[in-house]
């Protein structure tokens, strides 16, 4: 699925996809990878599959990389 970040103002930042990376030991994280090739490490998806500590710390990451806040992500076709 294809996404659209932006600013709170609407300028998008990227337009990419979240994917699942999983490292040697196992660990599953959340990860946005952009269409210009920017990969920004999200948190790790906890055991049961829930996803929300593992987005609250993508978008932590996603402000350490734009320094913006009020980021939205969209889904697009």
């Amino acid at each position: 699925m294809r996404f659209s970040v932006s600013s709170g103002s609407g300028q998008v930042l990227a337009n990419g996809r979240l994917v699942i990376q999983t490292d040697e030991s196992g660990v599953q994280r959340l990860c946005f990878e952009s269409d210009r090739g920017t990969f920004i490490t999200g948190g790790e998806i906890a055991p049961d599959g829930d996803l929300s500590e593992a987005a609250k710390e993508l978008y932590r990451e996603f402000f350490r990389a734009w320094g913006v806040m009020g980021i939205t992500m969209t889904s697009i076709a």
